[in-house]
């Protein structure tokens, strides 16, 4: 089992979903999930999706919202025993620290990890510029939010490969990095902006890499967890 690897459970179908995590479940450390089954089939599919073998969850709703509904959607996840969840840094100060506060009266054991997120995957510069009204650089504005969200508490961010680089040193190696928008060379990009694979990622600074198409669609997952080039974990 390599325990850094999160497969995404891209799909708003249930018995899929459970198809896929008794498929992989010996193989990948986390199932990603969001509101493809979540709003369907509401916070149950948790329970669901872990009695079937996915020992943690990561939650990925982003939460963005005044500070006491996003504290008290973190209770919420938290009650139903995720291992990790999100939340948009741009939310400020005050609603990140709420959630940490919220988090944290779980006790060091049931507290889910809380990762922010700065920039969409999907977003480039031109549409953080022309369209949101961003003048800085996006790598500089990906780095500015990640460091306020461990000032503010959060236990790590969201952070694309190419950006590991600038903001593994930034943040420290306490701060837990996910990277999402992991690719094979040879695989198509999708409506992912920023890509990387999953070797490069790693020693780069991810702690955790999220993958959908690559394990939803291969024939031999053995092979093709081979074929990602990564050290057996087992953390």
């Amino acid at each position: 089992m390599n325990r850094k690897i999160i497969c995404a459970l891209d799909t708003g179908d249930i018995h899929e979903a459970l198809r896929v995590v008794g498929r992989l479940s010996g193989h990948v450390g986390a199932f990603k999930i969001g509101h493809g089954l979540t709003l369907p089939y509401g916070l149950d599919v948790i329970r669901k999706l872990q009695d079937a073998g996915a020992t943690r969850i990561f939650l990925d709703l982003k939460f963005h919202d005044i500070p006491n509904s996003v504290a008290l959607a973190v209770r919420e996840a938290a009650r139903q025993h995720v291992w990790m969840l999100t939340l948009h840094i741009a939310g400020g100060p005050a609603m990140m620290t709420a959630a940490v506060e919220e988090a944290r009266s779980f006790g060091d054991t049931d507290a889910p990890l809380l990762m922010g997120v700065s920039v969409l995957t999907s977003l480039d510069q031109h549409c953080l510029t022309d369209f949101l009204g961003v003048q800085r650089p996006l790598s500089e504005h990906m780095l500015q939010l990640s460091k306020l969200a461990i000032e503010t508490g959060l236990d790590g961010v969201v952070c694309p490969a190419p950006e590991l680089a600038s903001i593994r040193p930034a943040v420290g190696h306490s701060a837990i990095l996910v990277t999402p928008g992991i690719r094979m060379p040879h695989e198509d990009h999708g409506d992912q902006k920023q890509i990387g694979t999953p070797r490069q990622a790693l020693e780069d600074g991810a702690d955790y890499l999220v993958i959908g198409r690559s394990l939803l669609n291969a024939d031999d997952v053995e092979a093709t967890l081979a074929g990602f080039n990564l050290a057996e974990t087992s953390h």
